[in-house]
């Protein structure tokens, strides 16, 4: 598509299986699984992002003179907002009713997943310049579809930094994380906590068990066609309930099973010999990410206890330093999951639309600050240093 130099070139992949894995995954890393090439070809060769779904991908490959992938983005042209995360359906409105065409928009991003990791993906030995490369690409794509936006969801704070200095602008949001402080037993992390959090836990834990709830945790070979196709269900039955329409095909789960099945930890809830309930956890190198969660009935508590308590009992029995269990819900504050700083960064063609987003995200920034700031002073459930 252009180049970066006299020495390095990008182009633009239509599909991320014309890419060896190996060359990919040498660039992405082995910190999150998300990022790797199994599991962002396994959702377009399941159907779950692709140009029907909304999701074209038009994924950034930069190659040495050599020929050789030192650096690459994920990256999709998009008809719609669904399945980001970063909620932009009120700019889109606001564009629209002033004569513009919000949609088709670039999205650098790993579709259905609200998981913070490196956008520029990028060899250990890329050269200096090989970031400046990946971004100049990506506006460059940008004015050539002729799109009003593009948008990088969940960077990494330093990727949000470099992207602000050359003109996107900068949005501040958040989640709600476990952090590892060296705990040995899930006793020893309820010890850090004041009495009447720690005793709720354990009234929440003992009674998501009640009425006979049995639950397995399942890793690498243990995790059967029998348990996904049950997973299914549970997972249909939320999105029917949330969004009307799944984002991700039964397909997708056989392909990640097949490919990513150390990677996996799957927790699954039954009563009386059926499976009523299940949670999908994938494994990074020092992370814990929770991501779907389904049921076919009303169990008290026992969402709690398959997302968030189960999640951090497998953090502390791997060693793990964090469990992110996916996004929104201020109410994982008071079971140990406390504010973190999450980033996107949005470059915008019309100058003048761009400059009400841009006093838009400024007050947001602050009073997302402030936000994380009150929450974590008034609903932690962590000992105060007086106790």
């Amino acid at each position: 598509m252009a180049d970066g130099g006299d020495s390095v070139t990008v182009k633009v992949v239509p599909e991320i299986a014309e890419i060896p894995a190996t060359e990919w995954d040498a660039c992405a890393g082995n910190d999150n699984p998300f990022l790797s090439h199994a599991f962002l070809e396994a959702l377009e060769a399941s159907g779950s992002a692709t140009a029907k779904t909304g999701w074209l991908p038009q994924h950034l490959a930069l190659e040495d003179e050599k020929g050789r992938l030192v650096g690459a983005v994920p990256l999709y042209l998009k008809s719609h907002s669904y399945g980001e995360y970063v909620f932009d359906w009120g700019w889109a409105s606001a564009y629209e009713r002033v004569g513009g065409r919000y949609y088709p928009k670039l999205q650098c991003a790993v579709p259905f997943t609200p998981v913070t990791g490196p956008r520029l993906l990028l060899r250990p030995d890329a050269g200096p310049d090989a970031a400046d490369a990946l971004v100049a690409a990506m506006i460059e794509l940008a004015r050539r579809h002729k799109v009003s936006s593009l948008h990088v969801t969940f960077p990494t704070e330093a990727e949000w930094t470099r992207l602000g200095k050359v003109g996107f602008l900068q949005r501040l949001g958040q989640q709600f994380h476990w952090r590892n402080d060296g705990y040995r037993t899930f006793d020893d992390f309820l010890e850090a906590l004041n009495s009447r959090k720690r005793k709720q836990i354990r009234r929440e834990r003992r009674d998501a068990l009640a009425g006979g709830i049995e639950i397995e945790t399942l890793t690498g070979s243990a995790i059967k066609g029998e348990h996904w196709d049950t997973f299914y269900r549970f997972y249909r039955s939320t999105s029917d309930r949330k969004w009307g329409e799944a984002y991700l095909t039964r397909a997708f789960f056989d392909l990640l099973g097949g490919r990513m099945a150390d990677r996996i930890a799957l927790v699954m809830a039954r009563k009386g010999g059926r499976y009523v309930a299940g949670a999908l956890n994938l494994i990074g190198r020092d992370t814990l990410y929770g991501r779907n969660w389904g049921c076919l009935g009303d169990f008290p508590f026992l969402h709690f206890e398959a997302c968030y308590y189960r999640a951090i009992d497998f953090a502390i029995e791997r060693g793990l330093a964090r469990v992110e269990a996916g996004a929104q819900g201020q109410h994982k504050i008071q079971r140990g999951y406390l504010p973190v700083a999450t980033y996107s960064a949005h470059w915008i063609r019309d100058p003048g639309f761009a400059r009400a987003v841009k006093d838009f995200l400024a007050d947001e920034r602050r009073m997302t600050a402030n936000e994380m700031e009150a929450l974590e002073e008034t609903l932690s459930p962590f000992k105060c240093e007086t106790e």
